[in-house]
């Protein structure tokens, strides 16, 4: 299934099912009202929203889609979890700012709490007060979650994985490095994540969703041109790895998205899903970074395609605007 919602003036929004070539969809709030609905009665709710997803597929019910109508599939989530499940990454982005590589960084996840009470949909503008502060993308792949309990191994985490989806991180990075200094780790360097048009049951991923990993690459575009596409695939710690060490010393509820981290890639021909790896690049071979952070006006583009050209979650496509 493709799940969506819909902007209809609510906080929450209307859940909505999409049709396979995203150019149908039908209303599902008479089996849930949100997308939140259907999560917290998942079991209960799952079989009738297939129903209603094979009406769809055959033609019985559905009305032309908008995407451009969708907020995103959770406008406001009860917990936004980013792991940083690319070693590649971790090593650049700390090189950038000279920071000493954690000791377990290969056995002991990185992760942080997002904001979640508000959360940008895939074509909402992203304001920038100060364009000094250094706007980056962060382009990654999420799941969510059902409720999940305390201590689960990595082999029982994948369990309950309810959905899959594509997210942009942004970033604020001229304000990293003080806020680190600090001790206490990110907070106004973070500001709102955005979320892909759609969220697909991992069914609908098929062979490309296995060992908690998506095997596909995931592109980024800045301004119409192609940065990256890297493997999402290549993830050290796979979503069973990150979902285990956030439940280890706590309960997770139904609707929390924890995301992979920015998809990065060892090979430098894969491009990057953030600048601050490519500035990083760029100073390790030349000497200096030449590319610079995000400005006004500014447009970035995130997709993921299947083999077949298919744009699975639809594309995060904004423009960094005032505000």
């Amino acid at each position: 299934m493709r799940l969506a919602t819909r902007r209809d003036g609510s906080r929450d929004g209307e859940l909505v099912l999409v049709s396979a070539h995203h150019d149908r969809w039908v209303s599902a709030r008479g089996i849930a009202a949100n997308l939140q609905a259907a999560l917290d009665g998942w079991d209960a709710l799952a079989p009738k929203l297939q129903e209603l997803d094979r009406d769809l597929a055959l033609g019985k019910l559905g009305e032309p889609s908008a995407l451009s109508e969708l907020s995103a599939p959770l406008p406001r989530a009860y917990e936004w979890i980013d792991g940083s499940a690319f070693v590649q990454h971790i090593e650049l982005v700390r090189r950038a700012r000279g920071a000493a590589l954690p000791d377990d960084l290969l056995t002991n996840p990185l992760m942080y709490q997002g904001g979640s009470g508000c959360l940008l949909g895939p074509h909402d503008d992203v304001p920038l007060a100060d364009p000094s502060w250094g706007l980056d993308f962060e382009g990654e792949v999420a799941v969510v979650l059902a409720d999940t309990p305390r201590g689960l191994a990595p082999s029982r985490a994948l369990d309950h994985v309810r959905l899959v989806l594509l997210a942009n991180d942004w970033t604020l990075r001229q304000l990293v490095p003080g806020e680190l200094a600090k001790g206490f780790g990110f907070f106004v360097s973070k500001p709102a994540t955005s979320f892909s048009p759609l969220a697909l049951t991992p069914d609908e991923l098929g062979p490309h969703f296995r060992d908690g990993r998506v095997m596909l690459p995931l592109r980024s575009f800045v301004n119409g041109r192609l940065v990256g596409n890297p493997e999402a695939g290549e993830m050290h710690f796979s979503f069973g790895e990150l979902i285990a060490h956030a439940v280890r010393t706590r309960s997770l509820t139904a609707g929390t998205i924890v995301g992979s981290g920015t998809v990065s890639n060892r090979d430098p021909a894969r491009g990057v899903s953030c600048l601050v790896e490519q500035r990083t690049r760029e100073q390790l071979d030349h000497g200096a970074p030449t590319t610079s952070y995000l400005n006004l006006g500014d447009r970035v583009r995130l997709e993921m395609l299947d083999p077949s050209g298919a744009n699975l979650f639809g594309s995060i496509e904004q423009t960094v605007v005032a505000g």
